[in-house]
């Protein structure tokens, strides 16, 4: 005879709901093209991060050839690579590991 499990409410809906696609990055990459100065007000400008955080990330971006500088949803990323195009720097998204 087949045994009949009983679930909540909030676990049936947890079942159904797709888990959000929030694991995108946004990647920034080392150019011989940029000055660091433009990169760090570039930085600021768009993502509105305090001079020091824009510095640091555009440091890793010089010492390490890259630097995650956003993460969210695919849109938002697409949406943020296509601003770096915009402001001459090289950027790609990736799926956050």
């Amino acid at each position: 005879m087949p045994v009949e499990i009983e679930r909540t409410e909030e676990q049936s809906a947890s079942e159904r709901a797709p888990a959000p696609d929030v694991p995108w990055v946004t990647v920034v990459h080392n150019d011989p093209v940029n000055l660091m100065s433009y990169v760090t007000y570039v930085f600021q400008t768009y993502f509105g991060y305090s001079k020091d955080k824009a510095k640091k990330l555009m440091l890793d971006v010089h010492h390490k050839g890259r630097a995650v500088v956003s993460q969210g949803s695919r849109e938002e990323m697409e949406r943020d690579v296509q601003a770096m195009h915009g402001y001459g720097l090289w950027a790609t998204l990736q799926r956050d590991r």
